[in-house]
């Protein structure tokens, strides 16, 4: 397929997180258009195996290279490390970035303290989790924090604090020390629960001085400079693009919660 710089620009993701990443995008690159594909039907990726996380993610980039992309962010941080090296090689010549913790990023901003970064347990065990450990966090106190069943409050829109702070005193709580200095947030869902956590970290812990990192700036920034190098942008008119979500769920209203994440306001 001959790719053109009127083509949409595809995200996908296990759900709804990923439009955390495309939210940096569309405020980036506001004359493109895009199209998201979550494919909720089959959320979360974070808890099944390697291959069928591979197969999963194939075929939604398949769905979405037949409709016709000109570049493509895997938005999905356990995507990104399952398959991300293969479809490179699959599509050689199609923009293609994927999105990882932002371990560097609160690496380069530490101040000697603590780092923890929050991640669905398949992320965790991940090669690509282990060499960004290896290769950034010599001499750093990283430590993960397996966050099992927690891209399920956002894909159901479970935003509650007070049944959040009961997830959070579980899995976060004992992790929390006084030398916390950051908290990467390892999954592109989590941005979504950036008050809340805030919030917790305040209430709980008596700490509002903890940082939350995540990586979809960088991302949407490294999916932008790909695109340009190939001359693929469109050129700027200061007319805005839109954005099509589409999603494997039957819920007929995912798309429209879906389009209440991205318009979601920002701390």
């Amino acid at each position: 397929m001959k790719l053109n710089a009127n083509m949409p620009i595809g995200f996908m993701d296990s759900g709804l997180g990923g439009l955390s990443v495309l939210r940096e995008a569309v405020k980036l690159m506001p004359e493109e258009n895009f199209l998201y594909f979550g494919d909720s039907a089959n959320v979360p990726y974070g808890n099944k195996p390697r291959e069928e996380i591979r197969r999963l993610t194939f075929r939604v980039v398949d769905k979405l290279m037949e409709e016709g992309i000109k570049g493509l962010a895997i938005a999905c941080n356990t995507a990104t490390s399952a398959a991300v090296k293969d479809l490179r090689i699959m599509y050689p010549d199609l923009p293609l970035v994927g999105i990882e913790p932002a371990i560097k990023p609160a690496i380069e901003q530490s101040k000697g303290g603590q780092i923890l970064v929050m991640a669905t347990p398949m992320t965790i065990k991940q090669e690509k989790f282990r060499h960004l450990l290896e290769t950034y966090g010599e001499g750093h106190e990283v430590v993960s924090v397996p966050c099992d069943g927690l891209v399920s409050f956002v894909e159901n829109s479970m935003f509650d604090q007070e049944l959040l702070n009961v997830y959070f005193k579980k899995h976060l709580s004992p992790f929390i020390s006084d030398r916390t200095e950051s908290i990467v947030l390892g999954c592109t869902h989590y941005p979504f629960l950036k008050s809340n956590i805030l919030e917790f970290l305040k209430e709980r812990h008596d700490r509002d001085d903890i940082v939350l990192i995540d990586g979809s700036y960088g991302t949407a920034r490294e999916l932008k400079r790909r695109l340009k190098e190939k001359n693929l942008l469109k050129k700027e008119t200061g007319t805005l693009g839109h954005v099509e979500i589409l999603n494997s769920s039957s819920d007929s209203e995912m798309v429209e919660k879906s389009y209440a994440l991205l318009n979601m306001p920002e701390i």
